[in-house]
């Protein structure tokens, strides 16, 4: 089993299967999905491949091996504790592969849900079903492609293969499981529910083999989304998983950097929370590309500007100036060359992206902040096996979607220590301290100020302009020619500043940033006084639930408004 980089997001395969697949296929079905992990790993090749397997009898064990055999990481979530699930295996065989791939996976225990006891679990019925039914809803929210051997068929075995597939594809929950909980409806749009099927027949026993659906043939491989099937991978998921292939050679590009701006920050800080800081590395890769980016926005944005000031100053000069000034002549090909540097800088930060990976990577940041701060705290999904990745940005932005896959693959590390005090003191903090509550109150003064001195600098500047042309106005008559076009020219310099400062204060969207930084602090602020009021630790969880929900919803209105404004010379 191969390790990829922390910092690095995974391409997540998970695996649903029938138990009792039939002798004569096994080997075929080996071949096909040896083949499909290795055209993963040729396509994707920036992607550490992940399976997801809880290693089950039958496919589930196939398909582990073969992920083990190509360098795959194997996780297997498991529905019970290892000496429950033993019961379930038929054989010595079976039990000693899967105690030998156990010892070769990153093995997650689910806990119970709230309706089982171990008691309930320890004989079959519908309590030990409800737990394999988690482990599948686990392993289908948490894949980006899930890998199916399966016949076809519906089927209302309670947590069988068919009702997985179903929960993948259309959020349906397996049989009655907490259905009261669920979210999703049946038409909510599957657009980022990917399966590869494998098809194949199923051996009921006593020699009776019951072959796949009409018109599935035995072994017959196709790729399933919300649309339908298709021979190849649909285009939409090669461009998301780009995407996050793009995010991960960024991470290794920057990789010192962010290790030593990671270092730093925890400096003497060591806490509960100094592990799981918003899902870890992936959370320190994310932010740090974020700001980076965001300084590549700003450097770009602040260059075009200055070369839109100094086109401006060099028109002015050529068609405004005194023409006996031995200079003047040449402001149009200053004007030409100041256009043409521009052009040239716009057309650097598009190609490189800066602005669409700014957005994009700060949206993951603040989803992995919210996230791993849930998960520090102990705060369970809403339905089974769905956390913050389920339901960020959903209806903003399908171009999003490859941020939330990131998210999805975050969420299958095992449990973080569950420490309330310390996720509160670091994601929350105080006003005039750590914390983003410290943070949006700084950066609201900050903006503000900022914003105060770009309104006071127009007005002073258009003030001064409009004097002149008073000042033109009733003293022209007066006044050389030579003079009175200066003062034009002078006036069309100080509206040419006061207009790009104005430009550049809505590209950066200062009043919006404002408005936001100042509501981010109330809730933040608020959560803090009802948390120091709250009695006890369900009801604090509770509490950060809301303010992480809240904290989401306003990151995708940030991001969406700032797509809105993308870096282009030609509108500045």
């Amino acid at each position: 089993m191969t390790d990829a980089p922390a910092q690095l997001a995974p391409l997540i395969v998970g695996v649903t299967s029938h138990r009792n697949l039939v002798d004569a296929e096994i080997d075929g079905l080996r071949e096909r999905v040896r083949g499909f992990l290795a055209q993963l790993q040729r396509d994707f090749p920036g992607l550490p491949l992940v399976v997801l397997s809880s290693l089950a009898e039958g496919g589930d064990q196939l398909v582990a091996e073969e992920a083990l055999a190509v360098g795959a990481r194997l996780v297997a979530p498991l529905p019970f504790a290892r000496e429950t699930y033993l019961r379930d295996f038929t054989d010595s065989a079976t039990r000693a592969r899967f105690e030998s791939l156990r010892a070769r996976a990153q093995v997650i225990e689910l806990p119970l849900l709230p309706s089982n006891t171990p008691d309930a679990i320890a004989v079959h019925g519908e309590a030990r079903d409800r737990q394999y039914a988690h482990a599948g809803v686990f392993v289908a929210s948490h894949s980006h492609i899930l890998l199916a051997l399966w016949d076809g068929r519906e089927s209302h075995k309670f947590g069988g293969t068919a009702q997985i597939v179903a929960f993948h594809m259309d959020r349906i929950p397996p049989g009655p499981i907490e259905r009261r909980r669920a979210r999703h409806v049946t038409l909510d749009s599957g657009d980022e529910s990917l399966m590869y099927h494998i098809a194949c027949s199923r051996s009921d026993g006593a020699d009776a083999i019951r072959s796949p659906l009409s018109p599935l043939q035995p072994l017959q491989t196709r790729w399933v989304d919300d649309s339908g099937a298709h021979a190849g991978m649909p285009g939409a998921f090669r461009h998301m998983f780009g995407r996050i292939q793009q995010f991960n050679a960024d991470a290794t590009r920057y990789a010192a950097d962010i290790e030593a701006a990671n270092t730093e920050s925890r400096g003497d800080q060591a806490s509960a929370t100094g592990a799981c800081t918003t899902t870890g590395r992936l959370f320190a890769a994310a932010d740090w590309l974020a700001i980076h980016f965001q300084q590549q926005v700003l450097r770009a944005m602040r260059g075009l500007y200055v070369l839109a000031v100094l086109m401006g100053f060099a028109f002015v000069s050529y068609s405004d100036l005194p023409s006996n000034l031995a200079w003047t002549g040449d402001g149009i090909y200053g004007f030409l060359l100041l256009f043409a540097v521009g052009v040239w800088l716009a057309w650097l930060a598009r190609r490189r992206d800066w602005h669409r990976k700014y957005l994009d990577y700060r949206a993951l940041a603040e989803g992995l902040r919210v996230q791993g701060y849930w998960e520090c705290a102990g705060i369970e999904a809403d339905e089974l096996g769905a956390f913050a990745h389920d339901n960020f940005m959903q209806k903003q932005d399908i171009e999003l979607g490859w941020i939330r896959n990131v998210m999805r693959a975050a969420g299958i590390r095992a449990a973080a220590a569950d420490d309330l005090e310390a996720v509160i003191a670091e994601w929350i903090g105080v006003p005039d301290g750590n914390g983003q509550l410290g943070y949006y109150t700084r950066k609201a003064e900050q903006r503000s100020r900022v914003h105060h001195f770009t309104e006071r600098l127009v007005r002073i500047l258009l003030t001064v302009v409009i004097a002149i042309s008073v000042f033109l106005a009733l003293f022209h008559g007066w006044l050389d020619p030579d003079t009175t076009t200066s003062l034009v020219a002078l006036m069309g310099v100080m509206a040419i500043i006061a207009a790009a400062r104005e430009s550049y204060a809505y590209r950066k969207a200062d009043k919006e940033l404002i408005r936001q930084y100042q509501y981010m602090r109330a809730i933040f602020a608020n959560a803090r006084r009802k948390l120091d009021a709250a009695p006890d630790p369900d009801a604090r969880r509770n509490i950060l639930r809301a303010l992480g929900e809240a904290a989401l919803a306003e990151h995708a209105q940030w991001a969406l408004m700032h797509r809105e404004r993308p870096l282009e010379h030609g509108k500045l």
